[in-house]
Order: C-alpha cells, then sequence, then structure tokens
C-alpha cells in the first residue's frame, strides 16, 4: 500500500484515517513535559513545600540564592498530564529544593510530580538545629508534604498517592532510609562517633570546625566526645511508617544512628545511591553498612571519582573552605554522567511505583 496515495482519500475511509492516527500516536514519543515550579505555603513549623511538576507552558530563567544558581521553569504555570505518581525528596542539611532540579527535571519528563518540604531548622534560611534533632522531625515533614499534595486542587485530581516514592540525600538519606523501615537511635548515634570520631569527624560533628593536624586537634576530640555523651543518649528506637510510601532511594545517606538489623528485609524496595569519593559521609561507615545488611538492595553508584556533592544538581557555586573541601567536585569528577545516574533513579521508580 502506497501511504502517500492512500492518505488523501482518507477523507473517504474514516475507519482508515482512525486507525492511521492512533498507529501514528503509538510509534511517535510523546512531547516532553517543561518543569512546572510553585510553593505551596509553610503551615505551622513546617515550611513551605516546593512542586516541580509537569506542564505545557514555556519555561524562563529563574534566578536564586542571589544568583548561585539559575533554573529553567514554568513558574506557578498550570499543571499538565503525567504519570499519576509523585515522589518526594528530602533535602539534606542546610539544603533547599533547588539543589535537587535536575533529578526532578528527569522525574518531571518522565512524568512524575515532585514534592520538597523545606526541613525545619535544618535548611539554607535556618541551619539552627541538624543532626538528630532533624532526623527525628523530617519523615513526619515528608508525610504531610504529600498531605498537601492531597489538598491542592490543581494536583489532587491528578495524582494516586497511595503509592508514593521518596529520593533523599545526605541527612535527607536518613529520612529516606527511616521511610523504607530503618530503626535509628540518638545512643547509636554517639556510640558510633565514640569508636570512629577521628576517622569520621565530619559526620559527626559538622561543618563548624575539622581536624587540621594542629595541636589544637586533641582538644576538638575530647570536645566533641563530651558533647556526643551529654547529649546524645535516648537509646528509644525512632520510627516513621507512612503505608502510601512504595519505593526510596537513599542518596550519600548519613546511616551510622541505624540499627543495621532493620534493613535485612526492608519494608519497601530500596536503592542507595552511592559515591566512591564522599569524604563527608564515608561510604564504609554510612552506605556501605546498609548495604552489607540488606542483600537485596539495589546500588546506583555515581561515576568515577564523584563526591557527596555529586547529588547537589546543579551544584551552587562558591563553596569555600570546609564545606568546598567536602561538597565540590573532586578532581577528574565528570559531572556530565550525573543524567545517567538521575535516569538509573526515575527507572528504579517506574519498576517499583509503577503508571
Amino acid at each position: 500500500m502506497n501511504l502517500r496515495n492512500t492518505l488523501p482519500g482518507t477523507r473517504r475511509t474514516p475507519w482508515l484515517a482512525a486507525w492511521l492516527a492512533a498507529a501514528l500516536h503509538l510509534v511517535s514519543p510523546p512531547a516532553q513535559a517543561a518543569l512546572g515550579l510553585t510553593e505551596l505555603p509553610a503551615r505551622g513549623e513546617d515550611g513551605p513545600v516546593t512542586v516541580y511538576y509537569p506542564t505545557d507552558a514555556a519555561e524562563s530563567p529563574l534566578s536564586l540564592g542571589n544568583g548561585r544558581l539559575t533554573l529553567q521553569v514554568a513558574r506557578d504555570a498550570p499543571p499538565g498530564p503525567g504519570n499519576g505518581r509523585l515522589v518526594a525528596i528530602s533535602h539534606g542539611s542546610g539544603g533547599s529544593p533547588w539543589v535537587h532540579a535536575d533529578l526532578a527535571r528527569a522525574l518531571v519528563e518522565a512524568g512524575y510530580t515532585v514534592v520538597l518540604p523545606r526541613h525545619h531548622a535544618d535548611n539554607f534560611m535556618d541551619p539552627s538545629r541538624p543532626g538528630p534533632d532533624s532526623w527525628e522531625r523530617r519523615p513526619g515533614e515528608v508525610s504531610r508534604a504529600i498531605d498537601a499534595l492531597g489538598a491542592d486542587g490543581r494536583f489532587a485530581p491528578r495524582l494516586n498517592l497511595q503509592r508514593v516514592g521518596v529520593f533523599g540525600m545526605s541527612a535527607g538519606g536518613h529520612t529516606a532510609l527511616t521511610l523504607a523501615g530503618g530503626r535509628w537511635s540518638p545512643a547509636l548515634f554517639s556510640r558510633h562517633c565514640e569508636q570512629h570520631l577521628a576517622e569520621d569527624f565530619p559526620a559527626c560533628v559538622g561543618l563548624f570546625t575539622q581536624l587540621d593536624g594542629s595541636m589544637l586537634d586533641g582538644l576538638k576530640l575530647w570536645l566533641a566526645r563530651r558533647v556526643l555523651r551529654w547529649t546524645f543518649t535516648d537509646a528509644t528506637p525512632q520510627q516513621h511508617h507512612d503505608p502510601r510510601v512504595a519505593a526510596v532511594v537513599a542518596a550519600v545517606p548519613h546511616a551510622a544512628s541505624f540499627d543495621g538489623a532493620s534493613f535485612t528485609s526492608p519494608r519497601v524496595p530500596l536503592a542507595l545511591a552511592t559515591a566512591t569519593g564522599d569524604v563527608w559521609l564515608q561510604p564504609r561507615f554510612h552506605s556501605d553498612r546498609v548495604l552489607q545488611a540488606c542483600s537485596g538492595c539495589e546500588v546506583i553508584q555515581a561515576p568515577g571519582a564523584a563526591g557527596h556533592g555529586a547529588f547537589l544538581s546543579p551544584l551552587p557555586s562558591g563553596f569555600t573552605g570546609q564545606e568546598g573541601r567536602l561538597l565540590n567536585d573532586p578532581p577528574g569528577f565528570d559531572r556530565s554522567a550525573m543524567p545517567d545516574v538521575h535516569r538509573r533513579i526515575v527507572a528504579f521508580f517506574d519498576r517499583h511505583l509503577g503508571r
């Protein structure tokens, strides 16, 4: 059959025109959605909730963080068709919803809506209470962010919230592991730091100081041990169960406070996104411990010498000092390989959340 000769006459055979239209739709890829962006208002102690979503509107540049980041988004545009699935992202300590925009775009282009709570007192505007205090609050903030989408008339009719994915990075990885069924306690965190304080100093103490080989290192270690022993004594297992969470990816997670036995059989499919060059949350003390306990967990490894900041994408400019040492890309790391990592994360959610 010569299609060029047949097509002009299809008005005389409607069934053929309909068949051809359906066939062409099946073999033609869907139009790629633009990246919509909006913010739901804060409620109580919970901060505002950022939402990335598919839209048919045009994107335009949005400058953030005093010019440290520029995103192409369709601000407050009407939502467009998607796949009906939601992924919640939990940012790291002192983080923002903007540093996961590249992963959000990959998810949106696959049809997902993405929601990011701003974690109370552990974000770029207020980093005053990181660590176990934040770890305890964060999973509930993720659950309430999901609730907020379910109460929003723009998004609720488009989403099935009975099967939600969760991605978290760093302290957000701790949140993700908790939502996958992990049990942790402040006392387990303190015990780890007692045993490995000098080796895992940034994970135990944070950014306000570092070991630099000077004569003050001994004093820093002594003070850190005193604070840890005095502050983190509660051995009560901490858990948070949200039955809507159906698949979890934890990226370079803070995991030293977890009971490894809680990952022997995770509640939901779990993947660890890892970086071999991570000097902030060294894999041997964190992600590797989870993988040793969880034989069924998947691994999504960032390429080459990727460091902790590889999963900040886009990576803000201007990190210096201790922050720069822990977050900036190490020599030899090719950031252009990260889109493939994002595609693997999207594929994980595709397999386990369905459509």
